[in-house]
């Protein structure tokens, strides 16, 4: 027989329940506070359910009524300075927080001052869409920020917001200080990657965030039961290495008393904890319906709940030991100040039914503010020194573009210490599987981080440090095709953070990638990206195709308070060019292309290793052609003052690419040649690109799936040629 043993977990995974000792040891302005924050909280979201019943909430209304105790219980003994998110139901702990922010004590009898006045009037005006709310009315129910109370950001993405937290918890810690981030989502999120990745990523580094779950058994219809083989959803911490908590959410004070154990590892540095809060909604998903009118659960069930609700918790315990005379009192304050607050935004609708109200049309954002914010107005550039080759009158000397890359970055990490490198390998092999940051581990201790392969918990995490604003965060991904397991952290949350949180929230994040097309590595390593990022918002985009460019473009990305891809590829690693001797401080002009060869015939737009393959087909075919490196190719950012010169002079244009033709840049930019100049050209705009397929392994098919200078040199053939 085998010996057999039996294996425990390395940390603790505790269930904590109040009793009545605890409530008669409980500070009476702690239960005061938290009373206070729950009548307001309850109001506010009865609010907005009967606006969301009368079709002034555009969009849905994920009600937080039942569920309070625990962002109640959880924030009230939070700092300002720790940062808490959440998820798409996430009113109450914004809410907890702000109030919290402005007023971190409440007096019942005088419950709503002018500050958490303005609080409730600008979160309702947010979920209303309108401009007076905290993201200006972009944000809505779903996404309410507002980072001087610590409130980094709820977030439409099931689980999606965790990484950022995980980002905010890395900064606090590497800022020396002991604040902490509570990251808040659902037993739905419980499941997600972005949220089990990250688990991992924090344990790993220590990082002081609390992933808070908020256990209401239901995610949407689907019940914990039939979602999950373990119900007690604090028990992911365990198997992660994290101590968990385990707490009834319809008790603050238990919640509160659980927060404190964990508050008490998270500030000591000993890494992440997990709570899990069971709690209720006593609603649907969405609107004012209960779940039980859509048949997944029982009246009973939900009479069971409701009867533990936390205010009456509170209120109850409070009375008994003659801490609370008139619970109806304080009730009445949150409700009024509630009605006050909906009537400075609404008015009678004129063309409605008697009764009816409207939004004050005085409210809503200018249609002229669509796309403010998108990116940044790049003003942080103003007073840098910029420097092309042909300018240069120092002395010169040749480098290899990988040399240059790990040069640039170690300059910026020796004069900013606000730079950190990390992804996959960076701190290891001699600078990472190219060479790009060879020396800086060892220079910069603690600065090059080397992650476990979990692309969506460490761009993610690339992101939330970057919202923090105290560092500037270089990501790496190995292989651009990775982008497709972050996607929605890459996409949906970094892309449009600035503009989905009212368009001032600075996104100072670099992502390296090469491409590696006609190195072997086959279909899922080697596309070319910048097609998805062109076509996505937020992103600008810099591909060097010179060691000079590559040190200057580099420069100016990590300067940028957008985030920014810079592409890279394997073929120009090797290749050397002429930089200068000691200078790796300049910049190439944001929005400025290269012309590398004049010409009449016709414009040739490439990036990347195709400029060389362009200008190698140009000199065999002898055509008189206007080469231009675009160097810049998010629509933002392309030189279109250059480009349509040479349009208007040539007629003619030839977008040269390597990648795939079903994710190409050119599709884009042709489109909006045609948009910008069509009266100028003399025939179509032709293409250069790869096949549909990815390429292969085969030597032969790879070649076959991409562009070089033979399909260079064959569109030219056809462009000089062609009758017009």
């Amino acid at each position: 027989m085998p010996q057999v043993n039996t294996l425990t977990a390395s940390v603790p995974w505790l269930e904590v329940r109040s009793t009545p000792q605890d409530w008669d040891d409980a500070d009476p302005a702690l239960l005061a506070t938290m009373l206070g924050q729950l009548h307001l909280i309850r109001a506010f979201e009865e609010t907005v359910l009967e606006l969301a019943g009368a079709g002034l909430v555009h969009g849905p209304a994920h009600s937080s009524i039942g569920q309070e105790g625990g962002a109640v219980g959880s924030i009230v003994g939070l700092r300002t300075s720790d940062g808490v998110n959440g998820s798409h139901r996430g009113h109450h702990q914004f809410l907890a927080k702000a109030i919290s922010h402005v007023s971190p004590s409440l007096d019942l009898a005088a419950l709503v001052t002018a500050d958490i006045r303005t609080v409730l009037s600008r979160t309702l005006a947010e979920i209303l869409g309108l401009a007076p709310g905290f993201c200006s009315g972009r944000g809505g129910s779903m996404h309410l920020q507002w980072h001087e109370a610590g409130a980094l950001g709820t977030n439409a993405i099931v689980g999606g917001g965790v990484p950022f937290a995980a980002g905010n918890a890395w900064a606090q810690r590497h800022a020396g200080t002991d604040d902490v981030t509570f990251s808040y989502f659902g037993d739905g999120a419980v499941n997600i990657g972005s949220v089990l990745e990250s688990m991992n990523l924090t344990a790993a580094w220590d990082l002081p965030l609390c992933f808070f779950i908020e256990n209401n058994l239901y995610a949407v219809s689907t019940s914990v039961a039939e979602a999950t083989g373990e119900p007690r959803l604090s028990g992911r911490g365990p198997g992660f290495g994290i101590p968990a908590w385990r707490v009834d959410g319809m008790d603050p004070l238990a919640v509160h008393l659980a927060t404190a154990q964990a508050l008490a590892h998270l500030r000591a540095g000993n890494g992440p904890a997990v709570i899990e809060a069971e709690v209720y909604r006593f609603f649907h998903q969405n609107g004012a319906y209960p779940g039980s009118a859509f048949g997944y659960r029982s009246k009973d069930e939900e009479a069971a709940w409701r009867s533990r609700d936390p205010l009456a918790r509170v209120a109850t315990e409070m009375t008994s030991r003659g801490l609370l005379t008139d619970d109806a009192a304080v009730r009445e304050q949150a409700t009024g100040a509630m009605a006050e607050v909906a009537a400075d935004l609404l008015e009678a609708d004129p063309d409605g039914k008697p009764g009816s109200r409207r939004i004050r049309p005085g409210l809503w954002p200018e249609r002229t503010f669509v796309d403010v914010g998108v990116r940044g107005d790049a003003r942080e550039l103003d007073g840098g020194r910029t420097l092309e080759l042909a300018g240069y009158t120092g002395e010169l000397t040749e480098r290899s573009l990988v040399e240059c890359a790990a040069a640039v970055m170690g300059r910026r990490m020796e004069t900013d210490e606000r730079y950190v490198v990390l992804g996959e390998d960076v701190h290891k092999l001699a600078g990472g599987t190219n060479g790009v940051t060879k020396g800086l581990p060892a220079r910069f201790p603690g600065r090059v981080l080397g992650t476990p392969i979990s692309e969506n918990a460490f761009a993610g995490l690339g992101g939330g440090i970057a919202l923090d604003g105290r560092f500037r965060p270089v990501v790496e991904f190995m292989y651009p095709d990775f982008m497709w397991v972050a996607a929605d952290q890459v996409f949906n949350q970094i892309g449009k953070a600035r503009h989905m949180f009212g368009g001032t929230s600075a996104v100072p994040l670099v992502l390296r990638t090469k491409v590696a097309a006609g190195s072997g590595y086959g279909s899922q390593h080697s596309m070319d990206p910048a097609g998805i990022y062109a076509t996505s918002p937020g992103w600008r985009i810099v591909a060097p195709s010179t060691p000079f460019d590559y040190i200057g473009l580099m420069n100016t990305a990590l300067t940028l308070d957008d985030p920014v891809l810079v592409l890279e590829h394997v073929d120009l690693y090797p290749t050397t060019g002429q930089v200068p001797v000691d200078d790796l401080d300049y910049r190439i002009e944001l929005g400025r292309a290269s012309v590398r060869r004049e010409g009449s015939a016709v414009t040739v737009l490439s990036y990347l290793s195709m400029v060389n393959h362009a200008l190698e087909a140009v000199e065999q075919h002898g055509i008189d052609a206007e080469v231009i490196d675009l160097r810049w190719l998010d629509r933002a950012s392309l030189d279109w003052e250059t480009v349509g010169a040479s349009i208007r002079k040539t007629n003619t244009v030839l977008i040269v690419e390597q990648g795939a033709v079903g994710t190409s840049y050119g599709g884009w930019l042709s489109d909006e040649i045609n948009r910008r100049f069509f009266d100028w050209l003399d025939q179509p705009v032709q293409r250069v690109h790869g096949s549909e397929a990815s390429p292969s392994i085969s030597k032969v098919l790879e070649r076959a799936a991409i562009a070089r200078t033979d399909e260079v040199l064959a569109a030219l053939e056809r462009v000089a040629t062609m009758e017009v």
